[in-house]
């Protein structure tokens, strides 16, 4: 059986991608921050095939850490950087392990023998820090594509800001080692939507959902979002899952950043569609997922199916 490291395997987006690399049979092995804390990935311990399933501790800013967990891997998913958007210590909780983990994980699979594939998980604010508004001084029609040069603009969220230069470093990477022995892609999702797998409490998508489904705004952000009635680009977490695994089987497409998104619809309508009620607007592409659809051969989901499984 092949075997596949995936850090940050017990998160919202990580435990679908554990489940279909399950579901696929191969060995998973999938890292824990704190091994005591079996609440934060027991419920991976219920899906099919988890008798190949192995859990071990990892802190991502230990290289030597890096380097037990990915020993005797095939295929290694780097989807463990902290989703956060309320933060006291920018440096502490979302540069050292976003960036400076970067940076050590590339360090340690230079070295590897038994890579032959890795998948980072980046984000579309990778590509645009202002998400979920537009680049400045672009349309609010222009179509984000692959060929558009990332964005940073140093006034946005911390957490944009360090998934840009975690992507800039990846991308810096690749550029600089030519010859390298196995093959590195990188997958952006938009805002990921669905129904979690597990009961944990500390995902920001599923608690996004839950915001806009009961209309709270804790934050001067989330009323900003209501009262500016923000359109947000969404993806079902069934077709980033899927696109991750297709990126990580699929040979001779190193160096490739894919953009995962489906449709993009108002909070107002986003709303409406969490509670099962029909929406008023009409939704449209603002991220294009061509290139996924085209080679990765992912049929994109309409964003009112993960949104109506969440409700």
């Amino acid at each position: 059986m092949k075997k596949v490291g995936i850090i940050g395997g017990s998160g919202f987006i990580g435990s679908y991608i554990t489940k279909i690399f399950l579901e696929e049979n191969f060995k998973v092995k999938v890292s824990a921050t704190n091994i005591s804390k079996k609440e934060k990935y027991q419920h991976l311990k219920n899906l099919k095939h988890a008798e190949n399933l192995q859990i071990s501790p990892l802190n991502v800013e230990d290289i030597e850490a890096i380097a037990e967990f990915i020993e005797g891997c095939e295929i290694l998913i780097h989807c463990g950087t902290p989703f956060k958007l309320d933060v006291e210590d920018v440096e502490k909780e979302l540069f050292d392990p976003t960036v400076k983990g970067t940076n050590n994980f590339l360090q340690v699979i230079r070295e590897s023998s038994s890579l032959n594939k890795v998948v980072f998980v980046a984000s579309v604010a990778a590509y645009n820090t202002a998400f979920p508004f537009p680049v400045e001084g672009k349309s609010t029609d222009h179509l984000y594509t692959e060929e558009d040069v990332p964005s940073l603009d140093t006034n946005d969220s911390p957490y944009a800001q360090a998934k840009y230069h975690a992507d800039q470093a990846v991308r810096k990477f690749i550029k600089d080692h030519p010859e390298l022995g196995f093959e590195i892609v990188s997958v952006s999702p938009v805002a990921v939507m669905g129904k979690p797998l597990s009961n944990r409490e500390d995902s920001t998508s599923v608690g996004l959902q839950h915001l806009f489904k009961n209309k709270l705004a804790p934050n001067p952000f989330l009323e900003m979002l209501y009262e500016q009635d923000v359109e947000f680009a969404m993806v079902d977490v069934n077709d980033v899952a899927e696109s991750i695994f297709r990126a990580a089987v699929l040979k001779g497409n190193h160096g490739k950043n894919y953009l995962i998104s489906s449709d993009s619809w108002k909070v107002s309508d986003i709303v409406l569609m969490l509670n099962n009620k029909r929406p008023k607007g009409k939704s449209h592409m603002v991220y294009s997922n061509k290139l996924a659809s085209q080679e990765l051969g992912v049929v994109f989901k309409p964003s009112q199916v993960p949104l109506h499984q969440f409700s």
